[in-house]
């Protein structure tokens, strides 16, 4: 028997093989000219200077890290040198459909009564999806429940032929994932993640630069908060970008502009560069609290892998699109495990302590296809039933781990 692997991204291996067997001779998309090399550290979306990061770029992300202490600390009324409350962070990753996990998990988590409200929400790829409502709290529990249990394909992508293969950007449309975003992700969404930014707290999302092939971490409070009036559509597109799938999904195209001279930068998955995220390693927080007046803060991190830790057994057909999908489809799992090393000892570095969450090998379903309904509420409801008694949490990643709790 043969089981089926639930991954998206395993289209994009088909895709590539495919256009290997093709004839060379195809045609290319127009597009602007991208960012020279020299002026990607330059560039600055809708002239809103802190709407994004790069991690080889720390200082900018130390300075944010400061100024929402500041905020916080202005919100609640506290002075230098008074004790923050705990800060908890939430780390999404990505995984297609799987993120009904982390959407169940999420809702029945405020079902058990002790979810918390996360200083730093971190999204990519289905993380990416999910991370506005989770960053709002309970009061976006049935706009993201009905986003993963009431959907299916036709909502999120449109086949095209398979000529796309050579003459187009992407195996399939998003035009219906857009539509999908644009439905949730309204005016008043923004004014509240605006107001949450105002509280000293952050939303960020990874989308990958695929021109400098290079992660880049986008400050949503900070565009919700700019008052551009492309903001909103900003938003929508950066959701898009971290969600789309290399060769299964067209890239996302951002108009940038550096040195005063318009350029365009071409953005997908950003689980292409990892998983899941939550400090770069290059940036120590309590070097912030420090140069904000505070120090000593309880850290606890939350980590919800959309995903299982190993991939599944299957019987692979000796035949080479099999062979390639199945490698990928490992390459990619376990990258994703590596991701959870890096993010459990950046939190040992911060004296924070860890939590994750991963779809068991309890769990059975049916996964007819990508996006399937009936699976997404099985999940759904595997996940939000474990959380409604109190989610078994991790307390370190495979080989690391004490205890659940």
């Amino acid at each position: 028997m043969r089981i089926r692997v639930a991954c998206p991204k395993r289209i994009a291996i088909c895709m590539l093989a495919m256009s290997a067997l093709l004839l060379p001779a195809c045609s290319t998309l127009d597009r602007k000219n991208a960012v020279p090399p020299e002026l990607r550290r330059e560039t600055t979306v809708l002239g809103i200077p802190n709407a994004r990061f790069f991690t080889d770029q720390p200082a900018p992300m130390q300075a944010e890290q400061e100024q929402a202490l500041i905020r916080e600390a202005k919100y609640r009324h506290l002075k230098p040198g008074e004790a923050l409350p705990t800060g908890y962070l939430l780390s999404l990753s990505g995984g297609g459909d799987d993120g009904a996990f982390g959407a169940g998990l999420l809702v029945g988590w405020t079902a058990h009564g002790d979810r918390p409200s996360f200083k730093l929400v971190t999204g990519v790829s289905t993380g990416a999806l999910i991370s506005p409502f989770a960053f709002l709290g309970p009061e976006y529990d049935a706009a993201l429940t009905a986003v993963y249990t009431d959907i299916n394909q036709s909502n999120i992508f449109e086949k095209r032929f398979i000529t796309a293969a050579v003459t187009e950007d992407a195996l399939s449309d998003t035009a219906p994932l857009y539509a999908t975003i644009s439905k949730y992700v309204d005016e008043r969404m923004m004014a509240r993640i605006a107001q949450e930014y105002d509280k000293g707290r952050l939303l960020v999302i990874q989308t990958t630069d695929l021109d400098a092939g290079y992660p880049v971490i986008w400050n949503i409070g900070a565009i919700a908060k700019s008052g551009s009036p492309e903001a909103l559509s900003l938003i929508r597109h950066i959701m898009l970008a971290s969600a789309s799938i290399p060769a299964a999904f067209p890239p996302v195209m951002f108009d940038v502009e550096a040195n005063g001279a318009p350029y365009q930068e071409m953005h997908v998955d950003g689980g292409a560069v990892s998983q899941a995220f939550l400090v770069p390693p290059s940036i120590d927080p309590r070097i912030a609290q420090a140069a904000a007046g505070f120090h000593g803060r309880k850290t606890v991190a939350y980590i919800i892998r959309n995903s299982r830790l190993t991939t599944e057994w299957t019987d692979v057909e000796r035949q080479t699109l099999s062979i390639a999908q199945r490698a990928v489809a490992t390459l990619i799992n376990y990258n994703g495990v590596g991701d959870l090393y890096r993010m459990y000892l950046t939190t040992r570095r911060a004296n924070a302590s860890f939590n994750l969450a991963y779809i068991g090998p309890e769990f059975h379903a049916d996964h007819k296809e990508e996006f399937d309904t009936g699976y997404m509420r099985a999940l759904y409801r595997f996940a939000f039933d474990k959380a409604a008694k109190g989610y078994p949490w991790q307390d370190g990643p495979p080989g690391f781990t004490r205890s659940a709790h």
